[in-house]
């Protein structure tokens, strides 16, 4: 009887040293994120192509999700000045970073929850999500409509003209 307890307590231990082992952190290996506006005068957007990922693939979800992109990486297509508004905007000299952090996010289609930090101001938020596993590799797409003032942020503007309150930002990360 004593074995046969020994045995279920190395088949338990096994068990939890493979699923441990089966866990697979993953890093980004590329990052795209597009933020697009409007204004009276003409629409606008903004990009960057760098940013930090990481998770932890166990099963058919990611977990720890955590996202940084410093908001000084967003460059726009209209030039330095417009650059140097949205930094403003987005109070990137007290707030350096843009940070987005999920408990997990499942593969396939769906919402993932978790908390948007951006200009300072922290919500929790549900983004739609797609993750695709290809490989080893995970493509990672969220799109989320947004308002700058839920997030504390005044209307960049030039000369009275200000843009929409609205804007849409869309991540894609590939991850391995």
């Amino acid at each position: 009887m004593r074995n046969f307890r020994t045995f279920k307590i190395a088949l338990v231990a096994l068990g939890l040293i493979g699923g441990l082992a089966s866990a697979q952190s993953i890093a980004a290996k590329t990052v795209k994120v597009t933020v697009e506006g409007t204004s009276p005068m003409h629409d606008w957007n903004m990009n960057a192509s760098s940013g930090s990922f990481s998770g932890t693939v166990s099963g058919n979800s990611i977990n720890n999700v955590k996202f940084t992109m410093p908001a000084k990486n967003l460059k726009s297509t209209k030039g330095k000045i417009m650059d140097n508004k949205a930094y403003a905007t987005l109070k990137a000299d007290k707030n350096a970073n843009i940070s987005f952090t999920a408990t997990s996010v499942n593969i396939g289609k769906g919402n993932m929850a978790g908390r948007l930090t951006i200009a300072g101001v922290t919500k929790n938020v549900s983004i739609p999500v797609n993750v695709v596993k290809s490989g080893a590799a995970y493509t990672i797409t969220a799109v989320e409509k947004m308002k700058l003032s839920d997030y504390g942020m005044e209307r960049p503007g030039f000369m009275g003209v200000k843009t929409g309150d609205a804007i849409t930002v869309t991540v894609n990360v590939v991850a391995q």
